[in-house]
């Protein structure tokens, strides 16, 4: 049967080259340049009608992911906008100076999440967190569903020791999805360090912009970063085997 694979991806175009080349589930957004931004309604509605279950980013900025009251009523608005658009669920995180989680914003988003049948992931806001059995403990309860998290170095590869250490400690109370440079090279080492039944990537690939004009005129940069349908589906053939 395989792992299950969660594929990021800000684009319609994206979208539909991940599901079709084997995506179990999407972590839908805008801006994956910036980490992921919080999706359009357009796309969400538009994502709503595909066959496989639909999470979106609830990020309403790049930066940090320390968040004022204002942001907070408009993270809310986004997760109404998701359940609007039939999505599964909502992909959440909010920090607090030092980087521990704000377990009070947190349990405000999760809770109205949650009280609209949304599912939740704790994203990689986890990967700044000072104790992250502290972390675990707080995530657990607040009820999300599994954390994002690359061990807490800027690649999953790199952050194996610690991956193990976590799902340990998490003892399937949660899930622990292992995401952030993930590829089909290097998806059965991460996976089996701690037998990950779910795994995060994005399978893009940089090209060159041939479009000159819209490069001068700054409405595009000179390389973009697509979904590839040879990384996703060669990634998901490698989980296949597992």
């Amino acid at each position: 049967m395989g792992k299950l694979l969660e594929i990021c991806v800000d684009t319609v175009d994206g979208l539909d080259i991940a599901i079709a080349n084997g995506a179990d589930r999407i972590e839908l957004c805008s801006a994956l340049d910036l980490g992921g931004l919080t999706p359009s309604v357009g796309l969400m509605a538009y994502a709503a009608k595909k066959s496989v279950p639909i999470y979106a980013m609830i990020r309403p900025r790049d930066g940090n992911f320390c968040f004022n009251p204002c942001e907070k009523e408009v993270m809310l608005s986004e997760i109404t906008a998701v359940h609007a658009a039939g999505l599964a669920g909502v992909v959440l995180g909010a920090s607090c100076e030092d980087g521990s989680l704000d377990i009070s914003l947190l349990q405000e988003l999760c809770e109205y999440a949650q009280s609209l049948s949304l599912g939740t992931t704790l994203h990689r806001a986890f990967d700044l967190v000072p104790d992250t059995y502290s972390a675990i403990e707080q995530a657990v309860a607040l009820k999300f569903e599994r954390i994002l998290t690359s061990g807490q170095q800027l690649k999953a590869i790199d952050g194996l020791e610690l991956l193990e250490k976590i799902n340990a400690k998490a003892n399937g109370r949660i899930i622990i999805m292992p995401g952030s440079g993930v590829t089909s090279e290097n998806a059965r080492s991460i996976i089996q360090a701690a037998n990950f039944n779910e795994i995060h990537a994005s399978g893009r690939e940089v090209i060159i912009n041939q479009d000159q004009r819209s490069i001068d005129f700054g409405f595009a940069p000179p390389e973009i970063a697509q979904t590839s349908a040879d990384k996703v589906r060669t990634l998901k053939q490698a989980l296949m085997t597992l």
